[in-house]
């Protein structure tokens, strides 16, 4: 019995060095699952912050370089990419660590950090982290966008303008609004605007710029005035009253089934009226057959249905996020 007390002596408070180990451990877990958690969703919320600030930023460039947000230094004159960041974050507060523009390529790079009070600079405070010597963790994201004419993208409607008819007139109102016609002016085939041939049974068609050169720029004509078969007047009624990305061609061959064009950019125009035989729309008065009325606007569009590429500017941009800084 001696014996066997005096080894229960020797093995007292070993229960407790279990347990302090174990404690470690689990706060190492804790700190795995809260703080990193928490760096996590930090994290998110500057990504999304130094986003919005590359996308406006790329925005406000593509319709004038000479916009205050479209400045070579930071902080900018009106505070829109600061309200921007903050408004991304929980708690309001995001740091803009800096905003580097190449408006010759046409790029911007955003950098944010997290910004917590009484914490350092783009640092946030840890909880349980604290237990293992760590109070205080970076958070940090960088975005990347670009700007310019968009050299291919699917139109949602086959159908080409001659370059000859664009005129971008700042401010344009109803006064001023232009009327395209089928067949005229230009000297060019069939005139104003014209139809593409596809196999494809939907409306939309994808459309690129090339090199006159390239057998893959030139399109087939849909002769004719009247919109082609595919084409619904449920699908027309997507440019009512909208602005519209339209293909512009300002060469041609041939003549009737044997035209083709060729694609040399884009421009957008916003769409007031238009009459193809039974299919019709307008927000005025009434339109003549084989027409389409309104005016060539500034535009600047996010969607990703265009790609970027070396293309005229039209007065019609796209703006997009990357994955970093493009080659040059």
């Amino acid at each position: 019995m001696w014996r066997m007390t005096k080894r229960a002596d020797t093995e007292r408070g070993a229960i407790s060095v279990v347990v302090a180990l174990a404690l470690v451990c689990l706060l190492g877990f804790a700190a795995l699952a809260v703080d990193v958690g928490a760096l996590y969703a930090e994290r998110a919320q500057v990504q999304n912050g130094s986003d919005a600030v590359a996308l406006m930023v790329a925005q406000k460039c593509a319709k004038s370089t000479s916009d205050p947000e479209c400045s070579a230094t930071w902080p900018r004159p009106s505070g829109l990419a600061g309200n921007l960041a903050n408004g991304n974050a929980v708690d309001g507060m995001t740091n803009i660590k800096s905003i580097t523009l190449d408006k010759a390529k046409g790029t911007v790079s955003v950098a944010t950090g997290a910004k917590e009070t009484g914490t350092a600079t783009n640092n946030i405070s840890l909880f349980f982290a604290r237990a293992l010597g760590i109070s205080q963790a970076e958070v940090g994201a960088t975005s990347y966008a670009q700007w310019g004419a968009p050299s291919r993208g699917t139109v949602i409607l086959p159908l080409v303008i001659a370059e000859c008819k664009f005129n971008l007139s700042p401010g344009a109102s109803v006064a001023a609004e232009q009327v395209l016609e089928f067949g005229s002016g230009c000297g060019r085939v069939p005139g104003g605007f014209g139809w593409i041939q596809s196999s494809s049974t939907q409306c939309s068609m994808t459309l690129g710029v090339g090199s006159a050169s390239d057998s893959g720029s030139w399109f087939v004509s849909d002769p004719g005035a009247s919109a082609p078969s595919r084409c619904t007047a449920a699908d027309l009624s997507k440019m009512n009253n909208q602005t519209v990305l339209f293909p512009l061609y300002d060469l041609a061959t041939g003549t009737g089934n044997n035209a083709k064009y060729f694609i040399k950019g884009f421009a957008a125009f916003y769409v007031t009226g238009y009459q193809f035989a039974s299919i019709g729309w307008t927000a005025g008065g009434t339109i003549a057959n084989k027409t389409i009325r309104g005016h060539f606007v500034r535009f600047v569009s996010l969607s990703e249905a265009f790609e970027l590429g070396s293309a005229p500017d039209y007065g019609a941009d796209i703006a997009h996020l990357t994955l970093g800084v493009p080659a040059s």
